[in-house]
């Protein structure tokens, strides 16, 4: 904890963050669970995309997907 803070409330993904509760949050260790569920991820995307060509095409698709929704907002 950093200088006796509370653990933030960041159940809001939208509201402004301090630094102190970014550093709070960073600092956390991450949990057993929290890690097998990204190892899993992992797994999962590099079966279904197993060679560097098929990440990047999909990231590629990915990309052009959100670009157009996002230039929307600004």
């Amino acid at each position: 904890m950093l200088d006796g803070m509370k653990r933030p409330d960041f159940k809001d993904p939208d509201r402004p963050v301090t630094p102190a509760e970014l550093r709070l949050a960073l600092e956390e260790p991450i949990g057993a669970d929290e890690r097998e569920e990204v190892l899993a991820l992992v797994r999962w995307f590099t079966r279904r995309y197993p060679t560097p060509a098929d990440r990047l095409a999909y990231v590629r698709q990915a990309y052009a997907r959100w670009r157009p929704s996002r230039q929307k907002r600004l």
